[in-house]
């Protein structure tokens, strides 16, 4: 009687080939599109809770506090977000140090590459913005920068989310420093959704155009949220409750 038993080296060539293709240059590619994307719906979804300063501070501190209430998940999702960034530029990190192995020698005439100032500094606008992500956290989660605009409310219950961003966005350094990595973000996401669309094969001279200013148009729009957020105290858009 014939008796089938499993091929032990089956799942060790899986796993080779698992590993062979996140290696190669197509994997890599893809990692970087999928972590890409789902920081992208992140920042969006940052941007809409961090909005709502401009319904008054209780409607903010509300949204701060639900998330507060969410306890271990709330960090199991911070912990993970920030694991997808690390990933997403180690990939970056590995990516570009293929591109130059497989081209030691620059080309003759900078010029004839066809490439915008996002595109080629896209390793080093990443590498800022997740240097910005950790001095981020350093202000508005531990207060371990800036500390002194780390209140808390009235009466206890919790950290005043409000009344901090006011405090800190009121001062010009601050909200400079916050608006120059804005700039950044619009350059990253601009190039990083065209990118996206490549990967995933939507690249055709007649919508290649389209795709473009999408990217351009969500870029502006993220980037430029995140900047009235950092003016908008300076601006008198929201003030300080007394």
């Amino acid at each position: 009687m014939l008796t089938l038993t499993p091929d032990p080296v089956r799942p060790q060539t899986y796993m080779s080939r698992t590993h062979a293709f996140w290696r190669s240059s197509i994997g890599s590619k893809t990692l970087m599109a999928i972590t890409g994307v789902l920081l992208f719906l992140f920042v969006v979804a940052h941007l809409v809770g961090n909005l709502q300063i401009f319904a008054g501070p209780e409607k903010l501190n509300g949204y701060a506090k639900m998330l507060a209430d969410l306890g271990p998940l709330l960090w199991v999702a911070r912990l993970s977000l920030l694991a997808i960034f690390v990933l997403h530029v180690a990939t970056a990190i590995r990516l570009s140090r293929a591109n130059k192995k497989a081209r030691p020698v620059p080309y003759a005439r900078e010029e004839t590459i066809q490439a915008t100032f996002a595109s080629r500094s896209m390793l080093l606008s990443g590498l800022s913005l997740l240097a910005f992500v950790v001095y981020h956290l350093m202000h508005f989660t531990f207060g371990a920068v800036h500390g002194d605009d780390y209140v808390l409310k009235q009466g206890g219950g919790g950290h005043d989310v409000y009344a901090m961003v006011v405090a800190s966005f009121s001062q010009a350094p601050i909200a400079f420093a916050y608006i120059a990595f804005q700039v950044l973000l619009f350059f990253h996401l601009s190039h990083g959704l065209q990118s996206f669309a490549q990967t995933i094969g939507v690249n055709h001279a007649r919508y290649t155009p389209k795709i473009k200013s999408l990217s351009f148009l969500l870029a502006a729009l993220v980037a430029g949220g995140n900047i009235l957020l950092a003016l908008a105290p300076m601006l008198g858009l929201v003030k300080a409750v007394a």
